[in-house]
């Protein structure tokens, strides 16, 4: 893979699905209709996903895609592949509450190595580089060539005084039990792959998910966090993280900064 290509190309295609589904979110109206497992589905849902999947096909027509609104059709279990959520928080797209984002990542041997995470409507933008570090640009974002970039670290956390960040829609007790194992300082709340990004970047520090999730909901996600210098890992017994599993359904987890000394899962 060329990952100068591969990096530009996610990037290019997640800033033109970003301008579609701000197109809907920001019109009067829009219909949200549910999927078979009764989650929503919108019109940029489903605009982005072909933006997204029309472009990475034409560059890549060798690599394996799947997509979230694709997903039921691809029945071949896969280690190397292109993964995709095109609008990730889809619940806070309904509620327009901002905290949704774009979803692109490059899977290689069940390990994501490269990835983007676009949050459209609040302006931030984060992606793994060619060489595999993760970056934060700024600017005004442009289709055919990047701005500027900050390098992305994950925080040095002080194991007593630890910044939390869990998810808006789907926070629950046996979440907030686990978290009550550390020294909390202070707790926020994010929707979508944004979680991962605020561990990236050192605004927070920990992220447990104890909730059902697919991958292609935490790839790109992942890959930043990776990027970044973090971690993903089980929540069950901390082993590593994969992709390419059957059915692409996800166990519980743990996005953490290294120095975070993890509790038991029990």
């Amino acid at each position: 893979m060329d990952y100068d290509t591969l990096v530009a190309v996610m990037r290019r295609l997640a800033l033109e699905a970003g301008d579609a589904i701000l197109e809907v979110y920001n019109s009067d109206d829009f219909e949200v209709k549910s999927k078979s497992d009764a989650s929503p589905v919108t019109e940029a849902d489903e605009k982005a996903d072909a933006l997204i999947s029309a472009g990475l096909r034409a560059a890549f027509p060798d690599v394996p895609l799947v997509t979230e609104e694709q997903a039921a059709s691809h029945g071949q279990e896969v280690s190397t592949f292109l993964i995709v959520d095109p609008l990730d928080g889809t619940k806070e797209f309904v509620q327009r509450r901002g905290d949704f984002t774009v979803n692109i990542a490059y899977v290689v041997d069940g390990v994501p190595v490269r990835g983007v995470v676009y949050a459209p409507a609040k302006e931030r933008l984060f992606y793994t580089g060619a060489d595999g570090a993760s970056v934060e640009e700024s600017g005004d974002f442009a289709k055919d060539a990047a701005g500027p970039v900050t390098a992305m670290s994950v925080s040095d956390p002080d194991n007593s005084a630890l910044m939390v960040v869990a998810s808006k829609s789907h926070r629950d007790q046996a979440t907030d039990d686990y978290i009550g194992k550390y020294g909390v300082k202070d707790m926020t709340s994010a929707g979508s792959s944004l979680k991962f990004c605020l561990v990236a970047t050192g605004e927070a520090d920990l992220y447990p998910r104890l909730g059902r999730t697919m991958e292609w909901d935490t790839a790109a996600g992942d890959a930043v966090l990776r990027g970044a210098g973090g971690k993903v890992v089980r929540f069950d017994d901390h082993r590593d993280f994969t992709y390419g599993k059957p059915g692409f359904e996800n166990p519980f987890f743990i996005a953490y900064a290294p120095g975070v000394e993890l509790k038991p899962a029990e």
